[in-house]
């Protein structure tokens, strides 16, 4: 499947592996951020309400960016409801399945279930696209996952305690690996910039149609300066900068691929807490870390050449 973009700088091949590792790094950073200041958010900003100032706000401000850059805004008609269906999953289906598994269990928890989205996107990979699940990308994904075991193995107990909160960041993690894999099937032929700003602005709709019904006075409410500049660091970092980061490495690598660098942000998001948040870290964090860094080493060095 021909997968083009219109900007051309996302597509010079001699710049790929750079530029993928810069992009892998910086998202696994703010990305893995996003936990602590998420939990400084949704403390003060009702969730629903959370979630469409995200959403919105970020979807604009990746349109008014890549027309700032010179980029058309207007989408082909054709083009729009394959996009919907992509947004439907890795923004309506990641963000509404995600709030309501929150609000169940333990933040922490929840993020660790949600970013078993790798191996549902390799496994879809494979029916979907036809990319062969290699050897590498195996071992890869069995370290990655490894590493994530080690992190949700004390918690066992608790998540059996909350099978509801659990079963909907299950499908949060293959509402996500669904919409990673269905991009790759369109040539779309417009800059990520663009493709992301629709893809967050139509994904958005049902939440902010649920933040409507469920939290009608939520955007009336007073928060602290904390809660808001933590919002506003989600809004310009994890949602602008991090979409547009993500789906330029699902257009640089493999499906499969992708998904797995994604490995490292529930880790920085646990040390990240540790630090701001001060919650503890043991061996069994340190120990996963050294995996999911080796599962991306993997990925990168070796995945493009299987």
């Amino acid at each position: 499947m021909n997968y083009r973009s219109s900007d051309n700088s996302e597509i010079k091949t001699s710049g790929l592996p750079r530029k993928g590792i810069f992009l892998l790094i910086s998202l696994s950073l703010f990305w893995g951020l996003a936990w602590p200041a998420m939990k400084i958010s949704v403390s003060e900003i009702p969730p629903w309400t959370f979630r469409s100032y995200c959403i919105v706000l970020s979807g604009i401000g990746l349109l008014i960016l890549a027309k700032i850059n010179g980029f058309k805004l207007k989408l082909p008609l054709h083009k729009l409801k394959p996009l919907f269906v992509v947004a439907l999953f890795s923004i309506t289906g990641w963000h509404l399945f995600s709030a309501h598994g929150v609000l169940r269990m333990n933040a922490g928890r929840a993020a660790i279930i949600a970013f078993t989205m790798p191996l549902w996107a390799n496994i879809l990979s494979a029916f979907i696209l036809n990319e062969r699940i290699t050897a590498t990308r195996l071992i890869s994904l069995g370290m990655g996952l490894g590493g994530l075991a080690l992190l949700i193995w004390p918690e066992l107990e608790a998540v059996g305690g909350a099978p509801l909160g659990a079963a909907f960041m299950l499908g949060a993690a293959i509402s996500w690996a669904t919409g990673t894999v269905l991009i790759k099937r369109t040539d779309w032929d417009t800059p990520t910039t663009v493709l992301t700003g629709w893809q967050l602005l139509l994904g958005g709709i049902p939440v902010v149609m649920g933040a409507l019904y469920f939290e009608p006075s939520g955007a009336s409410i007073n928060v602290s300066a904390r809660a808001i500049l933590a919002l506003t660091y989600i809004i310009l970092f994890p949602m602008i900068y991090c979409h547009w980061a993500y789906f330029t490495l699902v257009r640089i690598f493999p499906a499969g691929i992708a998904a797995i660098s994604t490995l490292a942000i529930p880790v920085v998001g646990v040390f990240s807490s540790a630090l701001i948040l001060n919650e503890s870290v043991g061996i069994s964090e340190v120990a996963a870390l050294v995996l999911v860094v080796s599962a991306l080493a993997i990925s990168l060095f070796f995945g493009r050449q299987a």
